[in-house]
């Protein structure tokens, strides 16, 4: 749902199409670039929690095509992770996929394989709306980049990844990546967040949305049946303040009937899409995120993008400048705000970070 509320802004580039701050479902792509889905089953797979799951489903779409060098190894794999309630087909979005799979472009499928799983929680894999409700694991970060991890190695047989990158949530796995499995590594890429704990205003927003749901009497601890919408409208409404783009927003909706227009249409299209107990997994699963005390374990060549009018990740921060002291080998930078600049959705729009994606992959080449 995150992911629907912020990395679809980009998509829109006049009022006539506003950007997409809460949409039920990423807008149809324009080329399907031969996307073809598969489902890995991981069989009794331990949470961190302790849990345990009979059948763990991991939902993957795959582009392009293998390549193995003199050894037989896979050397062009790419993975590319979604944000909190996205899914891998989001990223095959006109302002992503035209601006890096095509001829000639970064990620030119003649030359690499991309791989956009569904993480734990999200789209086609094993989720609490399967039937588990609140029953369902208690799953967290680390239990998402484990599981890509064996779809990566057991499912799929690759030895190292050419690259991983990210966005929102998607950028941080990638920080748990470079600390838990760095020699699986050849570059990485987060966008959009922070090497940090969820705390401070980045946590209140999402407990709000969790408490809103719960707040609400037709939830039924989980067993509704039918979904609970005040719930909902509380949470999809934090939702879209959360990736609201302030200078695009005012350009293009400066008058206050436009502006409660869109902020309304778009919120109640997003509660069509919306399982609340899924929304309070996706919310929650970044409880235990915390790189911070092992940034020096990240020795993989990285690239860091954030966007200066991300209210998720706010520019007055100072984590990036210390982080990356303390990283090996890694280069940060913000993307400085203007009115094309789509705040914490920013990280879906390639444009603005294509030209760091061509540097990362020629220096590790």
């Amino acid at each position: 749902m995150l992911a629907f509320l912020l990395a679809l802004q980009a998509a829109a580039p006049a009022p006539a199409a506003p950007p997409i701050a809460a949409a039920a479902s990423p807008a149809a792509p324009a080329t399907d670039w031969g996307a073809r889905d598969a489902t890995y089953v991981i069989r009794d797979f331990r949470f961190r929690s302790g849990e345990t799951l009979p059948e763990l489903r991991l939902n993957y779409t795959r582009l392009g095509t293998p390549h193995r060098n003199a050894q037989g190894e896979i050397d062009n794999a790419v993975m590319i992770l979604h944000g909190t309630g996205g899914t891998g087909r989001q990223f095959l979005a006109p302002q992503f996929a035209d601006a890096l799979f095509g001829p000639g472009q970064p990620l030119d499928l003649k030359r690499y394989w991309i791989i956009l799983p569904d993480n734990i929680g999200h789209g086609k894999s094993s989720k609490p709306s399967d039937g588990l409700h609140m029953r369902f694991p208690a799953y967290d970060y680390d239990d998402m980049v484990e599981a890509q991890y064996r779809l990566l190695r057991d499912g799929l047989g690759i030895r190292r990844m050419r690259l991983v990158m990210g966005t929102s949530m998607g950028c941080m796995h990638g920080f748990v990546w470079g600390e838990t499995h760095p020699e699986f590594l050849r570059a990485l890429m987060p966008l959009a967040c922070e090497p940090v704990a969820i705390a401070g205003l980045n946590r209140m927003w999402r407990q709000l949305a969790i408490d809103g749901i719960k707040a609400d009497p037709a939830w039924a601890a989980g067993e509704y049946r039918s979904q609970p919408l005040a719930g909902l409208r509380t949470a999809a409404s934090l939702l879209f303040v959360a990736g609201g783009a302030p200078l695009y927003y005012q350009a293009h909706y400066p008058t206050r009937d436009a502006a409660a227009a869109f902020a309304r249409e778009r919120v109640a299209a997003s509660i069509a899409g919306i399982d609340a107990n899924d929304l309070i997994y996706q919310l929650d699963s970044s409880r235990h995120y915390d790189p911070w005390a092992r940034l020096e374990a990240i020795r993989v060549p990285t690239v860091w993008i954030n966007s200066a009018d991300d209210f998720i990740n706010p520019r007055g921060l100072d984590f990036p400048q210390r982080a990356v002291a303390r990283m090996p080998d890694a280069r940060f930078r913000l993307i400085p705000e203007s009115i094309d600049t789509r705040g914490h959705g920013t990280h879906t729009a390639a444009r603005f970070w294509k030209d760091d994606l061509v540097a990362l992959l020629r220096r590790t080449e």
